[in-house]
């Protein structure tokens, strides 16, 4: 297995944990973005994408409804933890939208990235069929065999 395709579910998991974090701090309102809110996000981020990317390692799974709720529970528990929250009367309600955020970010960016890989192998094998030789047209390869 390459290096990029072990870092990319890592990088993926600190992405989504740390924007889902960011938007709802706060609340949908993109304007409002400080730096603080960056760090706060980015703390998130950091910590519940490496404690979900260790324990999908260690379920060896790809379903991507488990990898998503993996994902949305250690950025909830993460997120009570790492700032106090501002919506709702109790102090664990922010920090479970964001968890709720960050396992459907999670999802949807990953079926979304397995439907863009399986439209690009599609293209890559449509392109060399097995047997058929090169790509090129007819006529350029009649060129290049004269």
């Amino acid at each position: 297995m390459a290096v990029k395709e072990k870092i990319t579910p890592f990088v993926e998991n600190i992405a989504e944990s740390g924007a889902a974090c960011l938007i709802t701090m706060v609340q949908g309102n993109l304007l409002l973005v400080g730096l603080s809110h960056w760090i706060t996000a980015s703390q998130t981020g950091l910590i519940a994408g490496t404690a979900a990317a260790t324990a999908i390692t260690l379920a060896k799974t790809d379903n991507r409804l488990v990898l998503a709720g993996i994902l949305g529970l250690a950025t909830a528990i993460v997120d009570y933890f790492v700032h106090p929250g501002m919506i709702g009367d109790a102090a664990v309600t922010e920090a479970v939208i964001t968890g709720i955020g960050a396992a459907g970010l999670s999802y949807a960016v990953g079926t979304i990235l397995i439907k863009l890989r399986q439209r690009r192998e599609a293209a890559v094998t449509e392109s060399v069929a097995p047997g058929e030789g090169s790509p090129l047209p007819a006529e350029v390869e009649d060129d290049r065999q004269a």
